[in-house]
């Protein structure tokens, strides 16, 4: 798959620790509104790759679009285990957009633990929700109560507590472990990220050969921070910009009440219910969350000073 997807501009940012976060560029700086796209767990940037290509043809030279990768994934830099949380996964975002996207109006994409992210800075940094964050979508992902509902439940299990204190005390057997489990890996991507059994196999492979190109030590320490996760004291302050929730129906990492929970503490936000997609949903229906997302561009940029986009995607086929 790796001919489908196209470089971008690469810029390398360092985080507040020093940390260097691999950044991809796509489109003018001078665009009326850049969309920031923040991954999810265990990922890296090119899980946007299909809905990319998707906003890039509605869109065109209107959007410029930002990727990047986390600490600990992709082609970004790797840190201490005790700064793989969501807060600090939260100051990174704000320094790439100090460096990358200094000025201008920004609307955040968040997919998983990049929702989370994205709560966490606009907790950080409330006296940008209005003025420089125009307008922010949150796919499959959680305020809080991780630990409550579908495969989160895990989240509590002794046999992960097994698993944190392996990695810690033994991360390269671990890692071995982990390798050798490729095919299992395989797997569960399909079972528990993917609602679509029909779901073309290369995108279980892309999603499978991320998981497992992400360190045990990496896997291992952001999911400490979920069990605890509360950001929901952060929702009420987003209620004033424009917003889009995004969920799977057949969501097992985190249902479908997740998703309605955030919406309904966010009035005017759009809960957008696909149904039969899983937690891969930007993989497995990126169409249809392409058209969510655009429409949210839309109604971002008429919010502010800039133009609104002009949209060529009007439906999801």
């Amino acid at each position: 798959m790796s001919n489908t997807v196209t470089p971008g501009r690469r810029v390398t940012v360092l985080a507040d620790d020093g940390v260097p976060l691999a950044v991809r560029e796509f489109g003018s700086p001078d665009a009326p509104v850049t969309a920031v796209f923040v991954h999810g767990h265990c990922l890296r940037s090119e899980s946007w790759y299909l809905l990319r290509a998707f906003l890039d043809r509605a869109c065109g030279p209107d959007v410029r679009m930002v990727f990047y990768d986390h600490r600990g994934h992709g082609e970004s830099g790797h840190a201490a285990p005790s700064t793989y949380t969501i807060d600090q996964l939260g100051r990174d975002l704000d320094a790439v957009l100090a460096a990358v996207v200094p000025s201008g109006p920004v609307v955040l994409v968040g997919h998983s633990m990049g929702g989370m992210t994205a709560l966490a800075y606009a907790r950080q940094n409330p006296s940008l929700v209005g003025s420089r964050l125009a307008g922010i979508a949150l796919i499959s992902t959680a305020a809080n109560g991780l630990a409550e509902a579908g495969l989160g439940r895990l989240l509590r299990s002794p046999a992960l507590s097994l698993f944190h204190a392996a990695v810690r005390w033994a991360p390269r057997v671990t890692a071995g472990s982990k390798r050798a489990s490729c095919r299992l890996c395989t797997g569960v991507v399909r079972v528990a990220g993917t609602g679509n059994r029909n779901l073309d196999p290369r995108v279980v492979a892309l999603a499978a050969a991320m998981v497992n190109d992400t360190s045990v030590v990496t896997m291992s320490s952001f999911l400490k921070s979920f069990a605890e996760f509360d950001e929901s004291g952060s929702v009420p302050a987003l209620a004033g910009i424009p917003a889009v929730v995004v969920c799977g129906s057949a969501d097992l990492m985190t249902p479908f009440a997740h998703s309605a929970a955030l919406a309904a503490r966010l009035p005017g936000a759009e809960l957008v219910r696909i149904e039969g997609a899983g937690h891969s949903v930007i993989l497995e229906r990126a169409q249809e969350v392409a058209v969510a997302i655009g429409a949210l561009l839309v109604r971002a940029a008429g919010d502010g000073a800039a133009p609104a986009p002009a949209m060529r995607l009007a439906t999801a086929g």
